[in-house]
């Protein structure tokens, strides 16, 4: 392990990056395409570097799912990663980093809250509290040595995460008076890769950890697991440095990771939010059980194929996805509660269903059915005491008339009232007949 030359540094070693990137870096050594090994630097000061360590940086991931309509439950022992650095406590086995010319890429997951430019961070600071402010110092050292920059891979959750990452470093260059000629490094030598990540990682398996370390035949307490869906859009091209397409994974290099965005909040998030409080008020308790039931599937397909899709454009591309969206929440391994993914609906709703439904309506000149359903149920959910959301929001949508609420413009980001009719007769509906014949009269027409 020790002898393969350190190429990635990494900053974060939650669930997520184990589950998806060390995983995509394992399987290209495993095929002899990569030659190098991953440093992990531990991002915040509490962290799972020192259990890492204990089990000299290898870990166990479970990738679980259904592909091609088959049960796929696949193993890997991850060996990929050569060390990890706790720059809280080690500052200058950080910054020494910078010095090893074999480093080429640099990718991170901090948190949507992780890439943010935080005023009172300070260049001398062992090391700067923010993540930018760490890269910055890092980024500068290298510069200083008159080495190569990097291509830097933002998994962050948060749109144009790359963009953004640039910005923030560029602003700490600014506020330390790092100099015009580090700025134009920083720029020209390291391209600052958009990235938009698509896989549901669970996580260590609390439920099944016994079991699966039996199975392996050794005590793992840094295993991992996820779907075996993947899907990974950069912006830019370095399939020559990262042959991550000829290895076989769903990697797109893209100049603009947009319309990918656009296409996995519309289908995959706005499917999730149209069906589960519906689902949640019909009874039901989780994904899988939607899948298995035959009003709330069918009603989930009707929206994924009929409204969402000829929205966004009916391509073989878009229907391809949202039939892995269907086997994506019929994973037997994921127990994915709707109350969890039900927590602030409303901006969730703003954000992920209505713009389909508004768009809809201009191309068709009528509202699509299944997702103003939707709309309806996320009212009378909000009447219950399972609602989850800001204070405000709850009090008001508990009780106010259903009128008054599409007429709130700071929810929805204009005035609904032009679906007062439809909504009212839905809402009217699963009041007075409740869930089932509710899901009845919607598929009915």
């Amino acid at each position: 392990m020790g002898s393969r030359k350190e190429t990635v540094i990494q900053f974060g070693e939650g669930g997520f990056l184990r589950g998806f990137v060390d995983y995509f870096f394992q399987k290209l050594k495993d095929q002899g395409m990569f030659d190098g090994s991953v440093v992990i630097v531990q991002p915040i000061e509490r962290g799972m570097c020192e259990v890492l360590k204990q089990q000299n940086c290898e870990y166990n991931l479970f990738l679980r799912g259904i592909d091609d309509g088959k049960v796929v439950d696949e193993h890997t022992h991850i060996d990929i990663i050569s060390r990890c650095v706790n720059p809280y406590v080690e500052n200058e086995a950080y910054l020494a980093l910078a010095e090893n010319p074999d480093f080429r890429f640099i990718v991170s997951n901090t948190t949507e809250a992780g890439i943010q430019f935080v005023e009172d961070n300070r260049f001398e600071d062992t090391p700067a509290k923010s993540f930018p402010g760490k890269l910055t110092q890092l980024l500068y050292k290298r510069f200083k040595l008159g080495l190569k920059g990097f291509i830097i891979l933002s998994c962050e959750l948060i749109d144009h995460n790359g963009e953004e990452l640039e910005k923030c470093c560029l602003q700490y260059a600014d506020l330390w008076k790092l100099g015009e000629d580090f700025k134009t490094w920083l720029t020209k030598e390291n391209d600052f890769c958009s990235t938009l990540v698509d896989r549901i990682v669970t996580g260590f398996p609390r439920d099944e950890h016994d079991a699966l370390c039996k199975r392996i035949g050794e005590q793992d307490n840094m295993m991992d697991t996820a779907e075996i869906f993947h899907l990974w859009v950069i912006q830019g091209d370095h399939e020559n440095e990262l042959p991550l397409q000829k290895a076989g994974f769903h990697v797109v290099w893209t100049d603009n990771v947009d319309p990918y965005k656009k296409r996995k909040v519309r289908i995959l998030n706005g499917a999730h939010t149209s069906m589960v409080l519906a689902a949640r008020l019909y009874g039901l308790e989780t994904v899988g059980e939607c899948l298995k039931d035959e009003k709330v599937s069918t009603l989930l397909k009707k929206c994924i194929f009929e409204e969402i899709i000829p929205t966004i454009g009916d391509t073989e591309d878009n229907r391809q996805f949202g039939a892995a969206v269907l086997e994506r929440f019929s994973n037997p391994f994921i127990k994915h509660l709707l109350l969890s993914i039900a927590l602030n609906s409303v901006s969730k709703f703003k954000a992920r269903v209505l713009p389909t439904i508004l768009e809809y309506k201009e191309a068709k000149g009528t509202y699509p059915q299944g997702l103003t359903f939707s709309l309806a149920a996320l009212i009378a959910f909000y009447r219950t005491d399972e609602a989850n959301d800001d204070e405000a929001i709850m009090a008001f949508m508990k009780d106010a008339p259903v009128a008054d609420i599409l007429a709130k413009e700071e929810y929805w980001g204009q005035d609904l009232s032009g679906l007062l009719p439809l909504i009212q007769e839905y809402y009217d509906l699963i009041e007075e007949k409740g869930m089932a014949a509710a899901y009845d009269a919607v598929l009915a027409r």
